[in-house]
């Protein structure tokens, strides 16, 4: 399917969803809840501090926040310092200071808490603007100084509150009229979702005081919301990834939950086609390891998620949370969007900790702009088999020219890895064309996002189609082999008639990649790459050993004709803008196929 032919289709359905009884309905504004009235209403503490008493992992997190509350009394309010085109580590920063203060406030009524937010919120409305070019920055900052304001408005000062209200308006909805600025109310992407709640959270904050612009606020939030929410039909998958997910859903939550705690109806957004399934995708996401599948720009360590904890609840499934259980359950534990920490005492309070038991499912898959397949042997053990391969296409915001690219865990080794993400600045500052996602974008050169750093096959050299679409064909769940046959044809822009990729693991849990490939008029040289953390060593002229510690594999390639090259690549930095990738090389096999031939390229990595 043609990048254009996507985007039409997902703007339809959007268009759709917005114009029919899924979203249909005006706000009942003399129902508006008194403040505060975002995420917790009044008394909402009390179910909070019951479920601090019964859970030990809320106790743990409501503690860190205090912790972290304390310290900030003493330090200097956030300052308004760029990084490169972005103020957005300040507003996060923001965010989490007065997210924080306040919810300390509203569990301990501490006034020093209350007093402290006061003074962040102040300062960032002392700011010239909240970066509106980049317009997650004013995003995030309208939701810091939204809560703060809501949360605590019976102890700010009467001068305070016009100032924060004031700067609610010109540094946040005043930018929104700019439609260059605003481009998010366009987009499929979390931009949309990061900065409609922010927005949102803001309208709902000084309503009282500004009701017609807030309503109008609140109305375009509703009508090109549906937008981002598209992106999960039909199946649950976030094409732009596991990190991305912790940020857009997160942020599509709190969206959603302000709506149902302001206005009592969050207008079926919840009911938005495969949302709530995006729980079970980001459950599969996580491999035993510690570590996810981490396609796109994606870190590879495992966090909690306090949305998952919504989920849970709106699903009435808690085995949704077994890995977030064992996550949090760590003494300091990691989370996705540490700055939004409060919300995992609002989602989790009423739920029974004590009762997530393991998930049934084994194997998991979807057919959408980014297909992907996932296979898990059990949920128990860090030595737990566990596969996940993916399709799609480079188009999509944040991705990479991964498409036929797989991850393999087993006995505790990552044997198949994806090197992640590169830290953007990193690049930007070097000059790094990085946003552009055309055939010859210099993002392409980046060595992280380029097909020949990815675990799957590139042609002569060339670079992977961006407009090419790899679809799931198949999926395979006997004893005997459990997998996925993905189409490969159009991510190599004609160079062949046909390519096929097809990875299963076998009965005894060994992974197969096989590729069936019809050439076109012209000989061409098929590179197949691993990526591994492994010691590698060419043993003979098909076989590679993989050593990590006492741990052993062998990788096999049998070609159904003529003499492959194997071969082993370090994941040195081509570039001085790349970064370094210690503790890795990639591991494969060259083989040229004449004019017009077909071949099968059968590899097998054996215990």
């Amino acid at each position: 399917m043609k990048k254009w032919t996507l985007q039409f289709f997902l703007l339809v359905f959007a268009l759709i969803l917005a114009s029919s009884e899924l979203y249909a309905g005006q706000p009942d504004w003399d129902a508006i809840e008194p403040h505060p009235r975002l995420l917790l209403c009044k008394g909402g503490e009390t179910e909070i501090l019951e479920g601090i008493r019964k859970n030990s992992s809320l106790e743990t997190i409501h503690k860190r926040i205090l912790a972290q509350s304390q310290k900030w009394l003493t330090e200097p309010p956030v300052k308004h310092v760029m990084e490169g085109k972005r103020l957005l580590a300040v507003s996060r920063e923001a965010l989490k200071r007065i997210f924080y203060l306040s919810y300390a406030y509203r569990t301990t009524k501490v006034e020093d808490y209350a007093r402290r937010a006061e003074q962040e919120m102040l300062a960032v409305c002392d700011f010239t603007d909240w970066n509106p070019s980049h317009f997650l920055d004013v995003g995030e900052m309208t939701m810091a100084v939204a809560i703060g304001y809501d949360w605590l408005f019976n102890q700010l000062a009467s001068d305070s509150r016009e100032q924060i209200r004031r700067a609610i308006l010109e540094k946040g909805f005043k930018p929104s009229e700019d439609k260059k600025q605003a481009w998010f109310y366009r987009s499929n992407t979390n931009w949309n979702s990061v900065c409609n709640s922010g927005l949102l959270f803001g309208a709902l904050a000084i309503y009282e005081d500004e009701p017609e612009l807030s309503k109008l606020i609140i109305e375009r939030c509703l009508e090109s919301n549906p937008l981002a929410l598209a992106t999960y039909a039909p199946s649950g998958v976030y094409p732009e990834g596991y990190g991305y997910w912790a940020y857009g859903t997160s942020f599509q939550v709190m969206l959603i939950a302000a709506l149902e705690s302001a206005l009592g109806n969050d207008f079926s957004l919840s009911e938005a086609p495969g949302f709530l399934q995006s729980a079970y995708f980001m459950q599969m996401m996580c491999a035993p390891d510690g570590s996810s599948f981490n396609f796109s720009d994606t870190g590879h360590k495992l966090v909690a998620n306090p949305a998952m904890l919504w989920f849970a609840s709106k699903l009435n499934d808690l085995s949704v949370l077994w890995v977030e259980k064992e996550l949090m359950a760590n003494k300091r534990p990691s989370f996705g969007e540490d700055r939004l920490l409060p919300t995992a005492m609002i989602y989790g309070a009423g739920l029974n900790f004590n009762a997530i038991k393991p998930p049934k499912r084994q194997t998991w898959s979807a057919r959408q702009t980014m297909p992907l397949y996932f296979y898990r042997s059990g949920w128990t053990s860090p030595k737990d088999t566990y596969l996940a391969v993916k399709g799609g296409t480079a188009s999509v915001s944040h991705a990479h020219m991964d498409a036929g690219s797989f991850v393999f865990v087993d006995d505790g080794v990552r044997w198949a890895m994806d090197l992640g993400m590169q830290g953007y600045y990193s690049l930007e500052s070097k000059g790094v064309d990085l946003w552009s996602l055309g055939q010859d974008s210099e993002r392409w050169d980046v060595f992280r996002l380029s097909a020949p750093a990815h675990n799957t096959i590139t042609i002569n050299g060339e670079k992977h189609s961006v407009k090419g679409v790899a679809s799931l064909v198949e999926t395979f769940e006997s004893r005997s082999k459990k997998g996925a046959t993905f189409d490969l044809t159009p991510i190599f822009g004609g160079q062949v008639r046909q390519a096929v990729r097809t990875v299963t693991v076998d009965s005894k849990l060994c992974l197969e990649v096989e590729d069936v490939i019809e050439n076109d008029d012209t000989e061409a040289l098929i590179q197949w790459v691993m990526c591994t953390p492994a010691q590698a060593e060419i043993i003979d002229g098909n076989r590679i050993a993989l050593t990590m510690g006492d741990k052993r594999r062998i990788l096999e390639v049998v070609p159904s004709y003529g003499e492959v090259e194997m071969k082993i690549w370090t994941n040195n930095p081509p570039h001085d803008y790349d970064a370094p990738n210690p503790g890795s090389c990639r591991v494969g096999f060259e083989i040229s196929i004449a004019e017009g031939a077909s071949i099968t390229l059968h590899a097998r990595l054996l215990k």
